[in-house]
Formats: C-alpha cells, structure tokens, sequence
C-alpha cells in the first residue's frame, strides 16, 4: 500500500491495517471441518511443478489443467500406479488459478467502487453512492489480503515443490524429512529476525502495470521454485536457528519482497483494467459463448488468452 503511485487506488492505504488481518484468512478455510472448501481450497496453496513436468504450457482454465492432470493420470495409472496416486490437483495444486480468480474478483469490485464515486451527486444520491464506496472500498481492500495470501505462499520456495513438508523422494544429499521444516522457514525464522515492512520497502521494484497478470504470476512461481534447495541447505546448517544468518535473513526478505511487489502490481493493474470502459453484453468476448473461436466443449469455455509456455528450470 505504501508503494503505489499517485494514480493507483491510493484510497486502500487506510486499510492497510485490515488488509494485513485478511492475509491469513484462506487458511481458515482449509480446516477439516469444513470439508467442502476445504477439498477445493487446498490445492490454491501450492503449484509442485515436477508433478506436471509432462504439460509444455500452462492452461489459462483451471478446468483444462484440471482435465490434462487427468488425461496423465489415466496415461500412467497402469503402469506407475504410485505416481498414478499423486497425479491429482491435490498434488499439483492449483495456485496461479486461485490468483487470477481472485484478481478479477477485485477488478470488478473496482469497476463498481467507480461507478459509486462518480454517482456521488447531490441529495439522496450522494449520501447511498458514498455508503456504497466505503463498502466497496471495503470489499476491495479483503480481496488484495485474499490474493496476498497467494502473492505470499507462491514466493515461499516449499509451496513450489513437491519438497514442501521435507525432502520427497531420492535424497542423496539428505535433506531432513522432517515436515516442521516448513514452519522453521516459513514462520519461526521469520519471528525471529523481526521482520518489518520497513524491511521489504527498500527491495521492491518500482510500480508497473502487468502485461499479461497470469503470465507474470506464473514467472513469480519459476522464481520462487529455484530457491527450493537453498531452504534446506539452510536449515541443514542451522541457519533458521540463527537470527544472525545473513543468507537466510536474505532470501526471505527478497522472497517477501517480490511477494509485495507483486501484490502491488497486481491490485495496480486491477485499478487500471477497472478504469476502461466495458462493451455491456460483448458475446464476442464471452467465455461461455459456443461460437467462440477457442471455446472447448471438455470445459464448456474458452480460456482467456493462449496458454503460457513453461519453464522447466
């Protein structure tokens, strides 16, 4: 919030406080008790990219990735019944999608929080266009906490690999198998170093309006992925221990770092898209059109835009 430019929606920074309570909230989501958003939400935390090494591009269509992790699995189920048993979305996840989910979710309310500031004439339908403002206002400021969660999780290296709860599989350098690693990383170390938003403010990048948001997502993914073996030597040495540890300290800084500036320019190019003007009933355009000329009848949709070349790296 403090790093937008002056004509981003510069009116969220007095919810920065309510902003950083909503960051943690999706995990509530994901308790046993209710197992509903439990099975869909799980797989928005994680994107374990050797499961889907098979796949040259991403999907843009959370229902198409979800189909050609299908296809894999009816490929192999016969003949590797262990990789088989893995090759679902719980054990792919589904993150980037949750992202660009969410993201429209915050576009749009943005396109209406507009709306409401710019009916804000005279009598009565001023007073219910500024109730309608702090509300939508409002609104907007959970959805950026709501995708920060997943700005967040998708810079932390473990909720990028299949090695997200210890070292999965052939380990000849053994790395610990112990699943608390994740919170040694992720929150313990954290704590202990103190970090502060002060501390990530000087490491962002300057705003920019994204080109292609899910393209860049998926790039924030790539990065944060290179950085999974770095975790665990690190808490092989016993650097998550130290709060001296400059090499630690460092990666998570610059990890939560780009996490914020993602989330800036993300919330920034949401404004941005939010402020165009829209054709009302553009069928040409409509996902759910059938004479759309990329409509798939396995999803019942067309993606929105060509599917992203991966990088295996």
């Amino acid at each position: 919030m403090k790093s937008f430019p002056a004509d981003g929606p510069v009116f969220l920074r007095e919810f920065e406080d309510w902003i950083a309570s909503v960051g943690p909230v999706p995990d509530s989501w994901r308790g046993v008790s209710e197992p509903y958003s439990k099975i869909f939400e799980d797989p928005n935390h994680h994107w374990y990219k050797e499961q889907f090494t098979f796949m040259q591009t991403i999907p843009r269509s959370r229902y198409e990735f979800v189909l050609r992790i299908y296809d894999e699995y009816l490929r192999i189920k016969d003949k590797d019944p262990d990789r088989a048993a893995l090759m679902n979305v719980r054990w792919t996840g589904t993150l980037p999608y949750a992202a660009m989910e969410n993201y429209d979710r915050m576009k749009a309310a943005m396109r209406l929080y507009r709306r409401a500031v710019a009916n804000q004439g005279a009598d009565k339908a001023r007073v219910d266009s500024e109730k309608d403002a702090r509300y939508l206002a409002q609104d907007i400021a959970f959805y950026v906490g709501w995708l920060g969660h997943y700005t967040a999780d998708g810079a932390q290296p473990q909720h990028d690999s299949v090695h997200h709860d210890g070292w999965f599989g052939p380990n000849p350098k053994q790395y610990t198998t112990d699943p608390r690693v994740h919170g040694r990383f992720e929150s313990a170390f954290v704590d202990l170093i103190q970090l502060t938003d002060a501390d990530l403010l000087p490491l962002m990048d300057k705003p920019k309006v994204l080109e292609d948001p899910f393209a860049s997502f998926l790039a924030h993914l790539d990065d944060a992925s290179t950085h999974i073996e770095e975790v665990y030597i690190l808490d092989k040495t016993g650097a998550l221990a130290d709060k001296t540890n400059q090499p630690a300290t460092r990666l998570v800084k610059t990890q939560l770092a780009k996490a914020a500036t993602l989330l800036r320019d993300l919330t920034y190019t949401a404004w941005v898209e939010s402020g165009r003007p829209v054709t009302p009933g553009n069928q040409a355009d409509n996902p759910i059109n059938r004479t759309h000329p990329k409509y798939d009848p396995e999803t019942g949709s067309a993606p929105p835009g060509a599917p992203v070349k991966r990088n295996n790296r």
